[in-house]
């Protein structure tokens, strides 16, 4: 893992990233985006706590406490398109028979934020290529964890979120039986509920179908027009 480029430097070309698509279809435009919805409601970016009010947040990228240790989001909100919205919602309501909720850290991700990202760790292991793009550019990609319900705190998992070593990957064979068995119970709901693994890490699912979703570099802020 290379060093982090200065970050003053990535920060300050931060706007001129949006726009910028590497060749990519990109829908940039709050019109291009409504028009999109109209075309098929599943487009519909949805504010994930609006939907599911039981939820907890804890929106990294909001702060400085996390992979670049900047903020780069200037509200701390998640969305994700519909259908991954609906099914977090059956997935919630299993956990909570057991105890447990969801802790969200991340969901739909401007396709700019990729970008510095990129610029800012040049790795491709955990950051997507800018060449490529997010399943969280398309809505469809979500960064969470389990927390229990009376106490309200996240369960132990063998790596800290965004934490970028071996520790973080699915098939990590170390850490505590408790966190291993945790990773696992996270892992049994969210496949069972039409999300994929991200093998390098274990916070993050990916939605299955996530390709018929466009690459998307619209700011919450806007979204909420």
């Amino acid at each position: 893992m290379q060093k982090l480029l200065p970050l003053i430097l990535v920060l300050t070309s931060f706007v001129g990233l949006r726009g910028q698509s590497c060749g990519l279809k990109v829908v940039n435009t709050l019109e291009g985006y409504r028009q999109k919805v109209v075309e098929n409601p599943e487009n519909e970016l949805v504010e994930i706590i609006k939907a599911i009010p039981s939820v907890k947040l804890d929106i990294k990228y909001a702060t400085k406490d996390n992979l670049v240790h900047q903020r780069v989001y200037k509200q701390a909100r998640a969305f994700a398109r519909k259908p991954v919205v609906e099914a977090l919602q059956k997935i919630q309501a299993e956990l909570n028979t057991q105890g447990l909720g969801i802790k969200v850290f991340d969901g739909y991700r401007p396709y700019a934020v990729t970008c510095l990202f990129y610029a800012a760790i040049r790795d491709t292991t955990f950051v997507a290529a800018p060449w490529h793009g997010s399943r969280h550019n398309r809505g469809c990609a979500i960064d969470l964890t389990l927390i229990n319900l009376k106490t309200g705190k996240e369960l132990p998992m063998p790596s800290g979120y965004d934490e970028t070593t071996e520790r973080s990957f699915h098939d990590y064979a170390g850490g505590t039986a408790e966190e291993r068995k945790n990773r696992a119970i996270l892992r049994e709901v969210m496949t069972k509920h039409g999300f994929a693994i991200y093998k390098y890490e274990w916070w993050h699912y990916d939605f299955i179908g996530f390709q018929r979703f466009d690459i998307t570099d619209i700011p919450f802020e806007e979204l909420s027009k």
